[in-house]
């Protein structure tokens, strides 16, 4: 494997692709980051507030958003989208976690819980998991450590032990390790202890600190090699800015002085600058000091915070934990790899509505696993779409206009997203990597509403346009500039075909038309052709139909025959269910429920054959894909 530049050192050979993805995700030397400061006690009382600051230029900090909880000594962590918050005092002991998306400023919401209620423990993260370790049980003192996948919202789980519990300890991390530093059990302790993130099991020996502290630095201090403890209690506040290499053992060095001797400081970094901010000393502090993390030396005044706060607890996106290069966890922003994993959720039997998930990898046939538990809603009538990372579903309940969200690398419960401008079902949505487009859908008046969402952004959907016509419980399609709505009912079943341009808000456009009127239908797609599969006819009969039938995405005109189902069918789950080489239809009913699942090779014309089973017979599922034709091309 390549050795590619780090963020704080970026001397070698890049080619164009590798310094896209470092700039645009936040890894290329400077990135412009900002730090967030989350809680602390506001004097005289724990406060909500989310404070920050830019990393690069410093300054005063302004307000983020509010945690869900007033709280302080809590542990943080982050990742390239996320910033989290775990445990704390409120002043109770809290086993809360939150979260908030970088990119988009406001409050933060519930993840999940810690495997127990703990006041000033510490955590870190790579870009991938993040582990929690140690605070006060009051009155006993903690030795456990959790871990939690951070793409995906829920509890902690148990990861190990510290090798001595302790409370008030100070943690950073590189891509592979997270070193837990300092602390009381009861007594200040001395103690550096290691584990490697990637696996579980309990902490090792690393070294010592250069005092017994406790009450360092709450936040991820790194970069790719070195991390850093700031400030502390001995028991007489300390100025001491120490550091560690974090690859290899040994004990910390000091290489620098804040501007004031203190403890319960926050702290961020984007693995080049340090920023520290608040604390105690003894009185609450209101500065916000930088320092350089490669070459050491004393901190100086970078503003103020808008609230003088002490025991927050800081994170970043930049951190050095993240760090992992073109080579690492990031996905690729050149659109030249897919996934290749379809996700169905919920359905019905025509009597029950159901709230599994499920998925398969579409390269290779066989029966559906499970993948997790639904949100929200109703089984009956659920609409999907996914880009890259992210599948999102809209279920179909009386007043629900939620939107749900998993993330395609991790199997778990659904988490939420945000909501619909309408309670509506039977949308047509389709989507490139960027944006989700629902298209359309019945309330259970059909409407020509289109609404959007940025899949990457948690957040409610925005009016994009209209539909040429009102229609609901068509199908889908598109490339990764156009999508399709197909078909449908406006309560006649139809044969329209529109499209929209996703980068550009506004009403769509005819394209041409199916062979004949057609509702529910399953679809595919490749970054050339549209496939829609199945479905059934016009009314009064709603007759099963077994036709499959395509457009080329990028012209204007009607559908072409492509081949036959082995059964007619309709009711598959609603989405794009592909990768670019081989398309699904997945289960329905025929008119009995049925699990079947179906595939076809997108860029042959010819019949549809045998894939595997669903976990059980059900239609009118929620479908959705990581590297069908909308995303790659």
């Amino acid at each position: 494997m390549a050795n590619y530049p780090q963020l704080d050192n970026a001397s070698g050979v890049w080619n164009l692709r590798e310094v896209y993805d470092a700039v645009m995700g936040g890894y290329w030397p400077n990135s412009n980051s900002d730090a967030l400061f989350g809680g602390g006690n506001g004097v005289p009382s724990f406060t909500p507030l989310i404070q920050k600051t830019n990393i690069t230029s410093t300054g005063d900090a302004t307000s983020f958003g509010d945690l869900t909880v007033a709280r302080g000594e809590m542990a943080s962590y982050s990742s390239f989208i996320r910033g989290m918050w775990a445990g704390g005092n409120t002043p109770s002991a809290s086993n809360v976690i939150d979260y908030v998306t970088f990119s988009t400023q406001g409050n933060a919401a519930d993840f999940g819980n810690l495997t127990q209620s703990t006041v000033a423990p510490a955590g870190s993260s790579n870009s991938i998991r993040a582990v929690v370790a140690g605070g006060d049980q009051v009155p006993s003192i903690s030795n456990v450590i959790d871990y939690t996948t951070m793409a995906s919202t829920g509890n902690a789980t148990d990861f190990g032990d510290l090798t001595t519990g302790r409370a008030a300890l100070s943690c950073v991390s590189s891509p592979t390790r997270a070193c837990f530093a300092g602390g009381q059990s009861p007594s200040n302790q001395n103690i550096i202890d290691f584990v490697e993130i990637m696996t579980t099991g309990n902490a090792v020996d690393f070294g010592d600190l250069n005092a017994s502290l406790d009450f360092m630095s709450f936040g991820n201090l790194a970069s790719s090699t070195r991390g850093v403890y700031a400030g502390g209690f001995t028991p007489t506040h300390t100025d001491d800015i120490q550091f560690i290499t974090i690859a290899s053992q040994g004990n910390s060095v000091k290489y620098g002085d804040l501007t004031t001797a203190k403890r319960r400081l926050a702290a961020a970094s984007n693995s080049i600058k340090a920023v520290v901010a608040g604390g105690l000393s003894p009185s609450s502090q209101n500065a916000i000091e930088t320092f350089n993390i490669v070459t050491g030396g004393n901190s100086v005044d970078a503003g103020d915070l808008a609230l003088g706060v002490y025991s927050g607890a800081g994170c970043s996106n930049t951190h050095g934990g993240l760090n992992d290069g073109y080579m690492g966890t990031r996905p690729i922003p050149f659109n030249e790899a897919g996934g290749d994993r379809f996700i169905r959720y919920m359905g019905n039997d025509g009597s029950s509505n159901f709230t599994d998930i499920g998925f398969v990898t579409i390269s290779t046939d066989g029966n559906e696993s499970d993948f997790g538990d639904a949100l929200s809603g109703s089984g009956s009538q659920v609409d999907g779409m996914g880009n890259k990372t992210r599948a999102l579903f809209m279920a179909a309940a009386p007043g629900v206009a939620n939107i749900d969200y998993l993330t395609f690398s991790t199997k778990g419960n659904a988490a939420d997203f945000g909501d619909r401008t309408v309670s509506n079902f039977g949308t047509m949505p389709t989507n490139n990597n960027t944006r989700g487009v629902m298209q359309g859908g019945a309330t259970p008046s059909r409407t020509n509403t289109i609404d959007y969402v940025t899949i990457s952004v948690l957040g409610n959907a925005v009016d994009f346009g209209d539909l040429t016509s009102s229609r609901a419980t068509g199908s889908e399609g598109g490339n990764t500039t156009r999508g399709l709505a197909i078909g449908g009912s406006s309560p006649s079943v139809s044969d329209t075909t529109d499209y929209i341009t996703f980068s550009t808000t506004g009403n769509s456009t005819d394209f041409g038309n199916l062979s004949a009127a057609r509702i529910s239908m399953g679809s595919a797609n490749s970054s050339t052709r549209s496939v829609v599969m199945g479905g059934a006819g016009a009314e009064p009969s709603y007759t099963k139909q077994n036709v499959i039938e395509y457009f080329t995405t990028a012209t204007t005109g009607n559908a072409t025959d492509f081949g036959d189902l082995t059964t007619a069918t309709t009711g598959p789950a609603s989405g794009i269910a592909s990768n670019t080489i081989r398309g699904l239809f997945v289960s329905g009913y025929t008119p009995s429920y049925v699990n079947t699942i179906e595939k076809i090779t997108i860029a042959t014309t010819s019949n549809a054959s045998d894939f595997g089973d669903t976990i059980g017979a059900r239609s009118e599922a929620g479908g959705a894909s990581n590297g069908h034709g909308g995303l790659i091309g």
